[in-house]
Protein backbone atom coordinates (compact mmCIF):
# COMPACT_ATOMS: atom_id res chain seq x y z
CA UNK A 1 0.00 0.00 0.00
CA UNK A 2 2.74 2.46 0.99
CA UNK A 3 4.94 1.13 -1.81
CA UNK A 4 2.45 2.65 -4.27
CA UNK A 5 2.34 5.93 -2.38
CA UNK A 6 3.24 7.94 -5.48
CA UNK A 7 0.14 6.69 -7.27
CA UNK A 8 -2.11 7.57 -4.32
CA UNK A 9 -0.54 11.00 -4.04
CA UNK A 10 -0.97 11.54 -7.79
CA UNK A 11 -4.69 10.70 -7.50
CA UNK A 12 -5.02 13.16 -4.62
CA UNK A 13 -3.28 15.86 -6.67
CA UNK A 14 -5.79 15.32 -9.49
CA UNK A 15 -8.68 15.70 -7.01
CA UNK A 16 -7.08 18.86 -5.61
CA UNK A 17 -6.69 20.27 -9.13
CA UNK A 18 -10.38 19.67 -9.91
CA UNK A 19 -11.39 21.31 -6.62
CA UNK A 20 -9.17 24.31 -7.33
CA UNK A 21 -10.70 24.68 -10.81
CA UNK A 22 -14.17 24.70 -9.23
CA UNK A 23 -13.16 27.35 -6.72
CA UNK A 24 -11.64 29.56 -9.43
CA UNK A 25 -14.18 29.01 -12.23
CA UNK A 26 -17.45 28.98 -10.26
CA UNK A 27 -16.31 30.54 -7.00
CA UNK A 28 -17.63 29.84 -3.51
CA UNK A 29 -21.23 30.78 -2.84
CA UNK A 30 -21.38 32.33 0.61
CA UNK A 31 -24.57 32.19 2.63
CA UNK A 32 -26.57 34.98 4.18
CA UNK A 33 -24.40 34.99 7.32
CA UNK A 34 -21.32 35.91 5.29
CA UNK A 35 -22.81 38.20 2.62
CA UNK A 36 -25.61 40.01 4.45
CA UNK A 37 -29.35 39.88 3.78
CA UNK A 38 -32.78 39.89 5.48
CA UNK A 39 -34.24 37.83 8.27
CA UNK A 40 -38.05 37.75 8.25
CA UNK A 41 -40.27 36.02 10.79
CA UNK A 42 -43.98 35.37 10.17
CA UNK A 43 -46.93 33.95 12.08
CA UNK A 44 -49.47 32.11 9.92
CA UNK A 45 -53.10 31.20 10.46
CA UNK A 46 -52.45 27.47 9.98
CA UNK A 47 -49.35 25.28 10.37
CA UNK A 48 -47.00 25.47 7.41
CA UNK A 49 -45.05 22.58 5.94
CA UNK A 50 -41.42 23.70 5.54
CA UNK A 51 -40.95 21.88 2.23
CA UNK A 52 -44.10 23.50 0.83
CA UNK A 53 -42.87 26.93 1.97
CA UNK A 54 -39.47 26.35 0.29
CA UNK A 55 -41.21 25.30 -2.91
CA UNK A 56 -43.42 28.41 -2.85
CA UNK A 57 -40.40 30.68 -2.33
CA UNK A 58 -38.52 28.95 -5.15
CA UNK A 59 -41.46 29.59 -7.46
CA UNK A 60 -41.41 33.24 -6.35
CA UNK A 61 -37.80 33.56 -7.54
CA UNK A 62 -36.02 32.88 -4.22
CA UNK A 63 -34.59 29.35 -4.55
CA UNK A 64 -31.82 29.93 -1.98
CA UNK A 65 -34.07 31.21 0.79
CA UNK A 66 -33.53 29.38 4.08
CA UNK A 67 -36.83 28.45 5.75
CA UNK A 68 -36.92 27.28 9.36
CA UNK A 69 -39.50 26.79 12.08
CA UNK A 70 -39.42 29.30 14.92
CA UNK A 71 -41.26 29.41 18.19
CA UNK A 72 -44.76 27.91 18.41
CA UNK A 73 -45.71 27.44 14.77
CA UNK A 74 -43.90 30.53 13.51
CA UNK A 75 -41.76 30.67 10.38
CA UNK A 76 -38.44 32.41 9.64
CA UNK A 77 -37.11 33.17 6.16
CA UNK A 78 -33.49 34.16 5.53
CA UNK A 79 -32.67 35.57 2.12
CA UNK A 80 -30.21 37.88 0.44
CA UNK A 81 -30.67 41.58 -0.02
CA UNK A 82 -34.37 42.36 -0.68
CA UNK A 83 -36.19 45.42 -1.90
CA UNK A 84 -39.79 46.23 -1.07
CA UNK A 85 -41.05 44.24 -4.05
CA UNK A 86 -38.99 41.23 -2.99
CA UNK A 87 -40.36 41.41 0.53
CA UNK A 88 -43.90 41.42 -0.89
CA UNK A 89 -43.10 38.29 -2.90
CA UNK A 90 -41.89 36.52 0.24
CA UNK A 91 -45.04 37.52 2.12
CA UNK A 92 -47.30 36.33 -0.69
CA UNK A 93 -45.45 33.01 -0.99
CA UNK A 94 -45.83 32.35 2.74
CA UNK A 95 -49.51 33.38 2.61
CA UNK A 96 -50.21 30.82 -0.14
CA UNK A 97 -49.18 27.95 2.10
CA UNK A 98 -50.10 29.33 5.53
CA UNK A 99 -53.15 31.54 5.07
CA UNK A 100 -53.26 34.92 6.77
CA UNK A 101 -49.78 36.20 7.61
CA UNK A 102 -48.58 38.64 10.27
CA UNK A 103 -44.97 39.82 10.34
CA UNK A 104 -43.21 39.44 13.69
CA UNK A 105 -39.62 40.42 12.92
CA UNK A 106 -37.65 42.05 10.13
CA UNK A 107 -33.88 42.24 10.62
CA UNK A 108 -31.26 43.50 8.22
CA UNK A 109 -27.80 41.90 8.07
CA UNK A 110 -25.43 44.36 6.46
CA UNK A 111 -22.45 43.39 4.30
CA UNK A 112 -20.06 44.72 6.96
CA UNK A 113 -21.34 42.20 9.50
CA UNK A 114 -21.15 39.46 6.87
CA UNK A 115 -17.54 40.33 6.03
CA UNK A 116 -16.67 40.30 9.73
CA UNK A 117 -18.24 36.87 10.19
CA UNK A 118 -16.39 35.58 7.12
CA UNK A 119 -13.09 36.85 8.50
CA UNK A 120 -13.74 35.27 11.89
CA UNK A 121 -14.58 31.97 10.20
CA UNK A 122 -11.26 32.01 8.34
CA UNK A 123 -9.42 32.85 11.56
CA UNK A 124 -11.16 29.96 13.35
CA UNK A 125 -10.16 27.59 10.54
CA UNK A 126 -6.54 28.78 10.67
CA UNK A 127 -6.39 28.41 14.46
CA UNK A 128 -7.77 24.87 14.19
CA UNK A 129 -5.10 23.89 11.65
CA UNK A 130 -2.29 25.50 13.69
CA UNK A 131 -3.46 23.86 16.93
CA UNK A 132 -3.54 20.45 15.26
CA UNK A 133 -0.02 20.98 13.92
CA UNK A 134 1.34 21.93 17.35
CA UNK A 135 -0.42 19.02 19.04
CA UNK A 136 0.91 16.44 16.61
CA UNK A 137 4.42 17.93 16.65
CA UNK A 138 4.43 17.76 20.46
CA UNK A 139 3.04 14.23 20.63
CA UNK A 140 5.09 12.75 17.80
CA UNK A 141 7.67 14.57 15.67
CA UNK A 142 7.39 17.54 13.36
CA UNK A 143 7.29 15.23 10.33
CA UNK A 144 4.15 13.57 11.69
CA UNK A 145 2.52 16.95 12.30
CA UNK A 146 3.31 18.29 8.82
CA UNK A 147 1.99 15.13 7.16
CA UNK A 148 -1.28 15.30 9.13
CA UNK A 149 -1.79 19.01 8.40
CA UNK A 150 -1.20 18.47 4.66
CA UNK A 151 -3.83 15.71 4.77
CA UNK A 152 -6.26 18.09 6.53
CA UNK A 153 -5.61 20.79 3.93
CA UNK A 154 -6.34 18.18 1.26
CA UNK A 155 -9.72 17.40 2.85
CA UNK A 156 -10.68 21.06 3.24
CA UNK A 157 -9.86 22.01 -0.36
CA UNK A 158 -11.71 19.02 -1.85
CA UNK A 159 -14.81 19.74 0.25
CA UNK A 160 -14.80 23.42 -0.70
CA UNK A 161 -14.32 22.56 -4.38
CA UNK A 162 -17.21 20.09 -4.33
CA UNK A 163 -19.58 22.67 -2.85
CA UNK A 164 -18.38 25.21 -5.41
CA UNK A 165 -19.12 22.82 -8.29
CA UNK A 166 -22.57 21.99 -6.86
CA UNK A 167 -23.40 25.64 -6.12
CA UNK A 168 -24.12 24.91 -2.46
CA UNK A 169 -23.98 27.85 -0.05
CA UNK A 170 -21.13 28.16 2.44
CA UNK A 171 -22.84 29.18 5.66
CA UNK A 172 -22.52 28.55 9.37
CA UNK A 173 -23.82 24.99 9.02
CA UNK A 174 -21.14 24.23 6.44
CA UNK A 175 -18.47 25.73 8.70
CA UNK A 176 -19.56 23.43 11.54
CA UNK A 177 -19.41 20.43 9.19
CA UNK A 178 -15.96 21.49 7.95
CA UNK A 179 -14.53 21.71 11.47
CA UNK A 180 -16.05 18.30 12.25
CA UNK A 181 -14.34 16.82 9.19
CA UNK A 182 -11.01 18.31 10.32
CA UNK A 183 -11.38 16.66 13.73
CA UNK A 184 -12.32 13.33 12.16
CA UNK A 185 -9.35 13.42 9.79
CA UNK A 186 -6.93 14.23 12.61
CA UNK A 187 -8.35 11.41 14.71
CA UNK A 188 -7.73 8.88 11.95
CA UNK A 189 -4.22 10.20 11.35
CA UNK A 190 -3.38 10.00 15.07
CA UNK A 191 -4.55 6.38 15.21
CA UNK A 192 -2.35 5.40 12.25
CA UNK A 193 0.66 7.38 13.50
CA UNK A 194 0.37 5.93 16.98
CA UNK A 195 0.43 2.41 15.56
CA UNK A 196 3.49 3.30 13.47
CA UNK A 197 5.27 4.58 16.57
CA UNK A 198 4.43 1.42 18.51
CA UNK A 199 5.85 -0.77 15.76
CA UNK A 200 8.96 1.38 15.57
CA UNK A 201 9.56 0.77 19.28
CA UNK A 202 8.83 -2.94 19.08
CA UNK A 203 10.64 -3.92 15.84
CA UNK A 204 13.03 -1.16 14.93
CA UNK A 205 15.19 -3.12 12.48
CA UNK A 206 12.56 -3.24 9.73
CA UNK A 207 12.31 -0.46 7.13
CA UNK A 208 9.98 2.40 7.96
CA UNK A 209 7.94 1.88 4.79
CA UNK A 210 7.19 -1.71 5.76
CA UNK A 211 6.26 -0.73 9.31
CA UNK A 212 3.96 2.01 8.03
CA UNK A 213 2.30 -0.41 5.61
CA UNK A 214 1.67 -2.94 8.40
CA UNK A 215 0.29 -0.21 10.65
CA UNK A 216 -2.13 0.92 7.94
CA UNK A 217 -3.32 -2.65 7.34
CA UNK A 218 -3.94 -3.11 11.07
CA UNK A 219 -5.95 0.10 11.41
CA UNK A 220 -8.08 -0.34 8.27
CA UNK A 221 -10.70 -2.63 9.94
CA UNK A 222 -11.17 -0.16 12.78
CA UNK A 223 -11.43 2.77 10.33
CA UNK A 224 -13.94 0.98 8.12
CA UNK A 225 -16.15 -0.07 11.04
CA UNK A 226 -16.17 3.44 12.52
CA UNK A 227 -16.74 5.11 9.15
CA UNK A 228 -19.58 2.78 8.13
CA UNK A 229 -21.47 3.49 11.34
CA UNK A 230 -21.25 7.23 10.73
CA UNK A 231 -22.04 6.89 7.00
CA UNK A 232 -25.28 5.02 7.67
CA UNK A 233 -26.54 7.76 10.00
CA UNK A 234 -25.50 10.56 7.65
CA UNK A 235 -27.09 8.83 4.67
CA UNK A 236 -30.37 8.66 6.59
CA UNK A 237 -30.07 12.39 7.40
CA UNK A 238 -29.30 13.19 3.77
CA UNK A 239 -32.37 11.32 2.50
CA UNK A 240 -34.88 12.04 5.27
CA UNK A 241 -33.57 15.22 6.91
CA UNK A 242 -35.05 17.67 4.44
CA UNK A 243 -33.39 20.73 2.95
CA UNK A 244 -32.28 21.99 6.34
CA UNK A 245 -29.92 19.05 6.98
CA UNK A 246 -29.13 18.01 3.42
CA UNK A 247 -26.06 20.21 3.00
CA UNK A 248 -24.77 19.36 6.47
CA UNK A 249 -25.13 15.63 5.86
CA UNK A 250 -23.57 15.89 2.40
CA UNK A 251 -20.54 17.76 3.78
CA UNK A 252 -20.00 15.15 6.48
CA UNK A 253 -20.49 12.24 4.07
CA UNK A 254 -17.88 13.55 1.66
CA UNK A 255 -15.62 14.64 4.51
CA UNK A 256 -15.57 11.20 6.15
CA UNK A 257 -14.81 9.46 2.84
CA UNK A 258 -12.06 11.93 1.91
CA UNK A 259 -10.70 11.96 5.48
CA UNK A 260 -10.40 8.17 5.54
CA UNK A 261 -8.60 8.27 2.18
CA UNK A 262 -6.19 11.01 3.26
CA UNK A 263 -5.30 9.45 6.63
CA UNK A 264 -4.15 6.19 5.05
CA UNK A 265 -3.13 7.07 1.49
CA UNK A 266 -1.92 10.66 1.85
CA UNK A 267 -0.61 11.24 5.37
CA UNK A 268 1.27 7.93 5.66
CA UNK A 269 3.20 8.14 2.34
CA UNK A 270 4.02 11.78 3.13
CA UNK A 271 5.30 10.76 6.55
CA UNK A 272 7.65 8.16 5.02
CA UNK A 273 8.87 10.71 2.46
CA UNK A 274 9.43 13.40 5.11
CA UNK A 275 11.36 10.99 7.35
CA UNK A 276 13.61 10.03 4.44
CA UNK A 277 14.15 13.67 3.51
CA UNK A 278 14.95 14.55 7.12
CA UNK A 279 17.93 12.16 6.99
CA UNK A 280 16.74 9.77 9.69
CA UNK A 281 17.69 6.15 9.06
CA UNK A 282 14.73 3.94 8.16
CA UNK A 283 15.95 1.35 10.64
CA UNK A 284 17.37 1.72 14.11
CA UNK A 285 21.03 1.00 14.83
CA UNK A 286 21.81 -2.36 16.48
CA UNK A 287 22.80 -2.53 20.13
CA UNK A 288 26.53 -2.07 20.95
CA UNK A 289 28.67 -5.21 21.15
CA UNK A 290 29.34 -6.65 24.59
CA UNK A 291 26.15 -5.24 26.11
CA UNK A 292 23.56 -7.82 27.01
CA UNK A 293 19.88 -7.05 27.23
CA UNK A 294 18.44 -6.36 30.63
CA UNK A 295 16.12 -9.35 30.48
CA UNK A 296 18.95 -11.78 29.81
CA UNK A 297 20.99 -10.35 32.68
CA UNK A 298 18.02 -10.62 34.99
CA UNK A 299 17.48 -14.21 33.92
CA UNK A 300 21.09 -15.14 34.72
CA UNK A 301 20.84 -13.58 38.16
CA UNK A 302 17.67 -15.45 38.99
CA UNK A 303 18.95 -18.88 37.90
CA UNK A 304 22.59 -19.67 38.72
CA UNK A 305 24.47 -21.78 36.21
CA UNK A 306 24.81 -25.49 36.91
CA UNK A 307 28.03 -27.42 36.78
CA UNK A 308 28.37 -29.32 33.55
CA UNK A 309 30.37 -32.07 35.26
CA UNK A 310 27.44 -33.09 37.39
CA UNK A 311 25.26 -34.23 34.49
CA UNK A 312 21.66 -35.11 34.53
CA UNK A 313 22.08 -37.78 37.16
CA UNK A 314 23.54 -35.35 39.65
CA UNK A 315 20.72 -32.91 39.04
CA UNK A 316 18.19 -35.69 39.46
CA UNK A 317 19.82 -36.76 42.75
CA UNK A 318 19.87 -33.17 43.96
CA UNK A 319 16.19 -32.77 43.17
CA UNK A 320 15.17 -36.09 44.80
CA UNK A 321 13.64 -35.87 48.29
CA UNK A 322 16.02 -36.68 51.14
CA UNK A 323 15.11 -39.50 53.54
CA UNK A 324 14.19 -38.54 57.03
CA UNK A 325 16.80 -39.41 59.68
CA UNK A 326 15.99 -42.28 62.00
CA UNK A 327 15.49 -41.59 65.65
CA UNK A 328 18.18 -43.06 67.86
CA UNK A 329 16.99 -44.94 70.95
CA UNK A 330 17.77 -43.24 74.18
CA UNK A 331 19.67 -45.12 76.86
CA UNK A 332 18.12 -45.29 80.27
CA UNK A 333 20.35 -45.28 83.24
CA UNK A 334 20.08 -48.34 85.40
CA UNK A 335 19.24 -47.59 88.98
CA UNK A 336 20.47 -49.52 92.04
CA UNK A 337 18.38 -52.36 93.22
CA UNK A 338 17.19 -52.08 96.71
Amino acid sequence: MVAKGRWWLAASLVALALAAVGLVARGPSFGVEFTGGRLLEYRTARPVDLDAARQALAEAGLPRAVVQASGDGDLTVRTGQLEEAGEDRVRQAVARVGGQVSELRDEYIGPTIGAELRGKALVALGIALAAQLLYLAARFRWTFGVAAVVAMFHDVVILLGLFAWLGKPLDGVFLAALLTVIGYSVNDSVVVFDRIRERLRARTREPLARLANEACLQTIPRTINTGLGALFILAALFVLGGDTLTDFALALLVGILVGTWSSVLVATPLLVAFEQRAGRPPTAAPAPAGRQPVRAAAATTRRPPTDDRQGTGARARSNAPRPKPRKQPTRRSKGRRR
